[in-house]
């Protein structure tokens, strides 16, 4: 049986790695062999996803993920962020799903949503 709270403590350090810029130590220390990536926007492989966080940090030099939720089930770790691309600005809203086999992650989807300037509700995106 997994250890959900390892897990999700996996997820979250790897997912502020990355994001921090540490993106050769995030794949090193907790991805495992045969890593798949869902996300259509990166090429497949360590390069593609090397290349597209560099790319996203160059762009967007002060990022910064606020992880508001994060919840384990099975193999599976959700996480529920606000990635603040710049200083004022509304950002995006991301749902992560990890799937993890001997506390590394295997597979990777996501799910994101500009957070818009102005909404028709008030309880807003997170």
């Amino acid at each position: 049986m997994p250890d959900l709270e390892q897990n999700k403590k996996v997820v979250v350090d790897y997912f502020q790695m990355v994001v921090g810029g540490g993106i050769e130590k995030a794949i090193a220390d907790y991805l495992g062999p045969g890593y798949v990536q869902h996300n259509p926007d990166m090429q497949f492989g360590d390069e593609g996803f090397i290349e597209f966080n560099r790319q996203m940090r160059s762009a967007y030099p002060e990022i910064r993920l606020d992880i508001k939720r994060v919840i384990a089930e099975g193999d599976m770790v959700v996480t529920h962020s606000h990635l603040i691309l710049e200083p004022g600005k509304p950002g995006r809203a991301l749902a992560d799903f990890f799937r993890l086999e001997n506390g590394r992650i295997v597979e990777h989807w996501d799910v994101i949503q500009d957070v818009p300037e102005t909404a028709a509700d008030y309880v807003g995106m997170f």
